[in-house]
């Protein structure tokens, strides 16, 4: 019985360490093949985020644009914010939530092309422009 406990966790700990190791080489090929954005490509897609971020609450809106487009860690963003580091990434959590609800439904078009040559500004937000 104790030969078998014994066995069962020196097998569980090699699987373990063994999927740790795969799941590092997945994760530095996708960073490998992480390609960066064009100039173009990012303006385009900052566009449409851009014109969605004032229709957010205010707490959302102010802790995404200090840790997204800024890019403050969050504990920076915090501070400047008066609010705690947890606070502040759930803020971060649920705007970014709302944003991707919002992007879904203003550029449903666009976003099937890639939001090239994105027309969903002159559509949905002509004033916010």
């Amino acid at each position: 019985w104790f030969y078998r406990m014994l066995r069962n966790a020196v097998i569980d700990h090699y699987r373990r360490r063994d999927a740790q190791s795969r799941a590092l080489h997945q994760h530095e090929a996708e960073l490998a093949m992480a390609e960066v954005l064009e100039p173009e490509v990012e303006a385009a897609i900052c566009a449409c985020i851009t014109a969605l971020i004032p229709t957010l609450k205010e707490e959302y809106a102010n802790v995404l644009r200090a840790v997204d487009l800024d890019g403050k860690p969050i504990s920076e963003a915090a501070r400047e914010l008066g609010i705690t580091a947890n606070n502040a990434s759930v803020r971060l959590h649920r705007a970014r939530q709302q944003l991707k609800k919002r992007l879904e439904v203003a550029c449903s078009i666009c976003a099937v092309h890639g939001c090239f040559d994105c027309t969903c500004d002159k559509v949905l937000f002509p004033r916010v422009r």
